[in-house]
């Protein structure tokens, strides 16, 4: 048996193309959800909003194919009309026009479409949630896995990013003295992000020939884009906010999105329904304290990812150690899918 440790993107790919090929597996998940950093929500209105991962462009192959194969729509994201800039806290936001960009697009009913497709798929018994796994041990022929149950298998599978198992896990034998120093060097992409969505009765921007768009150097808010769903009957804008508002509490952090927002867009944007924000600093299952600091996907893809370890009991998987695109949605496919394929082989080879 095969065991995943960790149900986002990676780990339930890996584990869909495993049963695809009739090979034994259980997902550990610390969640109490699926999805990792992949997180839609549903507001009052039942709008769609993305506390996580959200866009993908043309070159993001894999997972195109990905979504084209269990039958998932995607759209491309709206930015038609102005945008707003604001380059400095001393001055307005600015209506600007910009030039055609390569398009970014959103998946259709949200990025947890994908993961609730993938988790239909498999046998619910195959996928076990509030399992923080806190101890693996390596024998001859066997893996042992210590988390709030004990299990045992064949292989392992770390698909989780690195900095997470590095400092949470006890292996033993002892990981090799490069891979530990690798991995926690190595940056977890969202895990400093505070991602912010507000959901409108009607979007106000539209008949001002307005796309949604801000783009500040000021903050909190430094970039918010149209967030209407693809049949755009549901209205919303989504994005980011400065990582150092964080250290506000949820009422002085919404009241300072809320006086950006009415300030660029006017009063209108202050008569919202909901109002989502997810502070990823404070998620304990993507979120890890490095002593120095690390630069966005500072080693990410790093070559060390793609050996196995124990005679091939250990395997490394999540967006992180994808050789492309790691620290996207298309990294994590590219690892569920190399790391499948690992399994698969070897198992047509015996």
């Amino acid at each position: 048996m095969i065991i995943i440790i960790g149900a986002g993107l990676s780990g339930l790919l890996t584990a869909y193309r495993l049963k695809n090929e009739g090979i034994p597996f259980k997902i550990l998940e610390a969640r109490s959800r699926i999805g990792g950093r992949i997180h839609t929500v549903f507001g009052e209105e039942n709008t769609p909003v993305e506390m996580g991962a959200t866009w993908f462009q043309n070159q993001h192959t894999q997972l195109i194919a990905l979504l084209e194969e269990l039958g998932i729509n995607y759209f491309e994201q709206f930015i038609e009309g102005s945008v707003f800039y604001q380059p400095s806290a001393n001055a307005p936001a600015q209506s600007i026009q910009i030039p055609k960009q390569d398009p970014s697009y959103r998946i259709s009913g949200g990025s947890s479409h994908l993961i609730n497709a993938l988790y239909e798929k498999l046998d619910p018994d195959d996928v076990l949630f509030d399992q923080t796994v806190t101890e693996i041990k390596f024998h001859e022929n066997s893996v042992q896995v210590i988390a709030k149950d004990v299990f045992a298998g064949d292989k392992i599978i770390l698909a989780i990013p690195p900095k997470l198992w590095s400092k949470r896990i006890l292996f033993e034998p002892h990981l090799p003295n490069d891979l530990m120093q690798m991995a926690t060097q190595t940056h977890t992409w969202m895990e400093d992000s505070i991602k912010i969505a507000v959901t409108y009765a009607q979007p106000f921007w539209l008949p001002k020939h307005q796309s949604g768009a801000l783009f500040s150097n000021a903050g909190p808010i430094t970039e918010l884009y149209d967030h209407c769903n693809q049949e755009r009957s549901k209205y919303a804008l989504c994005g980011f906010i400065n990582a150092s508002f964080q250290n506000l509490n949820d009422e002085k952090r919404r009241t300072s999105v809320l006086r950006q927002l009415t300030s660029v867009f006017g009063e209108q944007a202050g008569d919202f329904i909901d109002y989502k924000e997810c502070v990823w600093s404070r998620e304990i299952n993507t979120f890890e304290y490095s002593h120095n600091e690390l630069y966005p996907h500072q080693n990410n893809g790093n070559p060390i990812f793609r050996h196995s370890f124990f005679e091939g009991k250990l395997l490394i998987s999540s967006s992180e150690s994808a050789s492309e695109y790691p620290g996207y949605m298309e990294g994590a496919v590219y690892a569920g899918n190399i790391t499948a394929e690992k399994i698969i082989a070897g198992k047509k080879v015996q």
